[in-house]
């Protein structure tokens, strides 16, 4: 499945830097598109609806938080 990003309206991340950027846009479809904006032609992660919601929910969730990532010793 092909999808067109050309006339995506990417938004930077309110937790951007410098050197640490990801743009999302929102998709006609419900969908939303990724990439990462400090690389010139950096290849765009498509999501669906559901995908999205399932990751923003882990993200609220602190499944990805990277000291609970960290292996115990």
């Amino acid at each position: 499945m092909q999808i067109n990003i050309s006339a995506a309206a990417w938004q930077k991340s309110s937790f951007c830097s410098s050197n640490t950027c990801v743009e999302v846009a929102p998709l006609g479809d419900g969908g939303v598109a990724l990439r990462d904006s400090k690389i010139d032609g950096s290849p765009v992660l498509v999501f669906t609806e559901e995908e999205w919601a399932a990751f923003v929910a882990g993200v609220r969730e602190g499944e990805f938080d990277v000291a609970a990532l960290a292996p115990r010793v």
